[in-house]
């Protein structure tokens, strides 16, 4: 299997390279005709993988998905692979030492938006495919998304539609390794909530001189509201939500530093292990305000200001109710007696993965086979909605995170990356498992 992965990998590499070059953002206001684009690309790689079903999913208020399946031997299990081909906006192009969609390869490394995040989950899936020349030991279904970074409705469409993913597993090869060459399944997700805050004091903006004082700054009251939801240590400070203490190795500070691009003489914030403020524990952010720019200010009581806030949700705690207290902390947090509105926005649960059943047992013999050396297990402080769609559509299949991906891939950021060898030994790994499941009856 290893030689077969190796001799095909110029082609898998070649369908990435093919899927890079096309900047399909599922956004609202990028191109359609990309993601049309970039859907068809991924209906061509698929057919000419073997798979001898091949189609389009149309998606009711949303982009166009892409099925692919080829049955197994009687009695054989099912696997669904997910991925997804939409990406990120390529951002500030200044920021990226080769153009975003234009595949370059420096130290191994193949770079482009969407190289690792997630077109690399794409050709694994049709890797697999050839691997087995078109006759797995079970039956594949591949389900590919075209719009998960964006949110749009794909995250429900198991809900309504549970017989598409109906499976004995589910991999969904859009995470990646705790480091390059060390296997790893990703079993637990923070879940998230966002709300909007507003604060509306004043019918206009008055002259900071003749009226600063006792006229109410909305910015001001806005900024004393959001500092409530830290305390002095970083942590966050709200009421009914808690996290826990991760089980499972631990972030190495220096390499967490790096990734951020913390500077030295910077203090982390919060309290415990790496992995536990990563993976395990709650944490609030501010992700926008509206307010008057610095450049042009003038000397005013601002009347009204706006922020939108964004929380990370422990695996375990229900993010409604997670939402539910942010609200709650929101409207009563707020200096001075000034009103505040509180607008709740979108949640996504969090979820962490049962790892004792068969599929896994499969995995993990399949990462030793293809790595090396037994598999780790992290949690993501990132949130993949889709999942608890799944674990609701499908509750008796196991689901297990992996995929190429690793800490340098700087996902959403200038610079996306793949490590080839990475990806290489990602498809061997899926590959083995797909074998190794396949001798397992249902």
């Amino acid at each position: 299997m290893k030689e077969r992965v190796a001799a095909d990998f110029p082609r898998t590499r070649a369908d990435l390279e093919q899927l890079v070059r096309i900047p399909g953002c599922a956004f609202p206001g990028f191109p359609d005709d990309e993601i049309e684009r970039a859907c068809q690309a991924v209906i061509d790689i698929y057919r000419a993988a073997g798979f001898p079903r091949v189609e389009r999913l149309d998606v009711d208020g949303g982009k166009p998905a892409v099925l692919a399946e080829v049955p197994g031997p009687p009695g054989s299990p099912t696997v669904l692979l997910y991925a997804h081909y939409d990406v990120q906006p390529a951002g500030d192009v200044s920021l990226w030492h080769s153009p975003p969609f234009d595949p370059t390869v420096r130290d191994g490394r193949l770079y482009g938006r969407g190289a690792a995040d997630d077109k690399s989950g794409v050709v694994i899936h049709a890797a697999v495919m050839r691997a087995f020349d078109g006759q797995p030991p079970c039956t594949m279904r591949v389900i590919v998304e075209g719009e998960e970074e964006w949110g749009g409705p794909f995250a429900d469409y198991p809900r309504t539609h549970p017989e598409v993913f109906a499976a004995d597993a589910i991999v969904v090869a859009d995470v990646g390794n705790v480091r390059l060459g060390e296997p790893t399944f990703t079993t637990a997700l923070r879940g998230m909530a966002a709300v909007s805050v507003e604060c509306r004091t004043l019918t206009g903006a008055v002259h900071s001189g003749m009226f600063g004082g006792p006229a109410p700054d909305a910015l001001m009251a806005l900024i004393s509201l959001l500092a409530t939801l830290r305390d002095a240590d970083g942590e966050t400070a709200i009421d009914g939500i808690t996290g826990f203490d991760w089980d499972g190795p631990d972030f190495d500070e220096a390499d967490f530093r790096d990734l951020a691009g913390v500077a030295p003489d910077q203090p982390l914030i919060g309290k415990g292990s790496i992995a536990s403020r990563l993976f395990s524990k709650p944490v609030v952010n501010v992700v926008g305000i509206d307010a008057p720019p610095t450049q042009g200010a003038i000397n005013a009581v601002i009347p009204y200001a706006k922020a939108r806030v964004s929380l990370r949700v422990p695996p375990g705690l229900d993010a409604l109710a997670a939402r539910d207290a942010l609200v709650r902390h929101l409207e009563t947090h707020a200096p001075w007696g000034v009103q505040v509105s509180v607008t709740p926005d979108v949640v996504g649960q969090g979820v962490r993965v049962d790892t004792t059943g068969p599929a896994y047992a499969a995995a993990r013999e399949a990462m030793l086979q293809a790595y090396g050396r037994l598999a780790v297990e992290i949690g993501a402080g990132g949130s993949i909605p889709l999942i608890d769609s799944l674990t609701a559509a499908v509750p008796d299949a196991e689901i297990l995170l992996f995929g190429a991906q690793d800490p340098l891939a700087r996902i959403h950021a200038p610079n996306e990356s793949v490590d080839l060898a990475e990806l290489e030994r990602a498809v061997l790994a899926e590959a083995l498992f797909i074998r190794n499941f396949g001798s397992v009856v249902p």
